[in-house]
């Protein structure tokens, strides 16, 4: 699959910078649910952030997206080809939205710099 072959609107077209927002902020308040589980009464402070990558990576790299990109009807594809993700390509995305720069600088396609690197793109799903 190229980028020419993903449709321009609907399902499977490239998610836009609102929804991909809205995955992200849903996934941080998940994470510091957790985290904070495990931390109570205390805050969890930098637990979450290593909660939030854990669990970033792991389902990007299982069912291609997280609880915020499920609940908001987005997930990870491949551009190169029609296969899952791979453990390489979850970790270079896990670590860009982490450092939030790469994930920041999109290309006039709509993907951002963690896309690009690792051939990949967030779709919409419906």
């Amino acid at each position: 699959m190229s980028r020419t072959e993903l449709p321009d609107s609907g399902p499977g077209s490239i998610a836009q910078a609102a929804p991909r927002l809205g995955a992200f902020l849903i996934d941080v308040v998940a994470s510091a649910l957790v985290a904070g589980l495990f931390t109570a009464p205390e805050l969890p402070r930098n637990r979450s952030l290593l909660v939030f990558a854990v669990a970033y990576f792991a389902f990007t790299l299982l069912v291609q997206q997280t609880l915020g990109m499920k609940l908001l009807g987005l997930r990870v594809v491949r551009v190169d080809a029609p296969v899952a993700v791979g453990a390489w390509r979850a970790a270079v995305r896990t670590l860009g939205v982490v450092l939030l720069i790469p994930a920041i600088l999109r290309d006039s396609t709509g993907r951002a710099l963690h896309d690009r690197l690792t051939q990949t793109a967030v779709v919409r799903t419906a």
